[in-house]
């Protein structure tokens, strides 16, 4: 595998821009509008007209709208690279590899990277937005639902307790990200919420789907996300830091949630973790903050298992030691509040905070070393996975 540093500086692919709308419980735009809307603030923030932009990945979330047809929306015209991408949380991260290879191929010179999705509707219950099932099961599927899983919550639940199952892994230890996470997001302006929480709250939270309680579980957000991807040498011309993208990886098990699968021992992170931080040149000790994908608690607790935080089956008792996560503890992990209590944009969370770190633009939350960034992304039920490296020099 060919390192980042062998990629002449000028070449190299860097992130110049991010653009992020207004977040949580919006009501009123739309996906489409969502979308426009953080492009156009991409641009403004890397200091170049929606004009300079001659590459669109666009990435849908629940609510249509978000597609090919946003080009017209904006007004870009003559694009050399285009396309709609899909692999659910784990696309945010694809579309910067994409967005990477385009510019230090020569395919495209500024590629805009976007997300959206308005899937809370004003009046309706939170649970409601992911709840629906949008077509009938046939075959194995319809055996499935008829033992009762019948979304995300059950599957994931049931990765989980394979986990506790076969590590020891216990609810409390899950309880420790969620504490961690929100003592993060009391100091993130941005966060959805900010009151801190105790692992008492945790234990007395609700059951969603067993083992997890509510707190377990990430938010649901409208609003839209995006970055433009461009040479390091234009990205240093431009109004922001670059953020030079080091390595990356993508890994797609297929699980078949049948026998001798190893759902909830393993994810991709296990593989787009290695492959990224060989690209890049560094190991898991040179990692200076992590933004991991963190639709459940258990998604985090299982890729940090993955990417060699600890040990394979450690995963608990390491997220649970005294001085291990939070804002003064030994590992800068999810340093916005994750998914499970700043906001919820599928991989723009975790991509969107480990620009804004790498930058030195956390403000109260800013973490002193932030040279080497390690961002995931999960999709469906732990099916697919992307890493990137970020940084700070080439």
């Amino acid at each position: 595998m060919t390192s980042r540093r062998e990629t002449p500086a000028r070449r190299r692919a860097a992130i110049a821009g991010l653009g992020l709308t207004e977040l949580g419980k919006v009501y009123g735009p739309s996906a489409r509008q969502f979308a426009a809307q953080a492009v156009r603030r991409a641009a403004d923030d890397a200091g170049i007209g929606l004009s300079d932009i001659d590459g669109l990945l666009v990435s849908a979330g629940t609510t249509p709208g978000v597609d090919l047809s946003l080009q017209v929306d904006l007004g870009l015209r003559d694009l050399r690279l285009f396309t709609q991408m899909q692999a659910f949380g784990s696309t945010a991260g694809a579309m910067v590899q994409y967005a990477a290879m385009a510019v230090e191929a020569g395919m495209a010179d500024t590629v805009a990277c976007v997300f959206a999705d308005a899937p809370l509707k004003q009046g309706k219950a939170t649970g409601a937005a992911y709840g629906g099932r949008r077509t009938t099961p046939t075959g194995w599927g319809s055996l499935l639902g008829s033992s009762g899983f019948a979304g995300p919550n059950s599957f994931y639940a049931l990765a989980a307790r394979r986990h506790m199952k076969t590590y020891g892994t216990t609810s409390e230890q899950l309880g420790a990200i969620a504490v961690a996470q929100r003592a993060w997001a009391a100091k993130n302006p941005l966060a959805q919420l900010r009151e801190p929480i105790t692992l008492a709250d945790h234990q007395a939270s609700r059951f969603i789907a067993e083992p997890f309680h509510l707190l377990d579980c990430c938010l649901v957000s409208n609003g839209g996300a995006a970055v433009i991807v461009t040479s390091a040498e234009r990205a240093a011309t431009l109004a922001q830091p670059a953020v030079q993208v080091l390595g990356w990886g993508q890994a797609h098990p297929g699980n078949s949630f049948r026998r001798n699968d190893n759902l909830g021992l393993v994810s991709g992170a296990a593989q787009s973790g290695p492959a990224a931080m060989e690209m890049a040149g560094v190991t898991i000790e040179d990692i200076d903050v992590a933004e991991i994908y963190d639709c459940y608690t258990f998604t985090a607790l299982l890729t940090l298992e993955d990417y060699g935080f600890c040990g394979k089956g450690e995963g608990g008792e390491f997220v649970a030691t005294p001085g291990m996560l939070g804002p003064d503890g030994k590992l800068a992990v999810n340093t916005g509040g994750g998914q499970l209590s700043s906001y919820y944009l599928w991989g723009m969370t975790p991509l969107s905070e480990a620009i804004i770190q790498a930058r030195g633009q956390g403000g109260e939350r800013q973490v002193p070393k932030h040279d080497t960034v390690l961002v995931s992304g999960n999709g469906g039920i732990l099916d697919h996975h992307s890493t990137l490296v970020l940084g700070t020099e080439g």
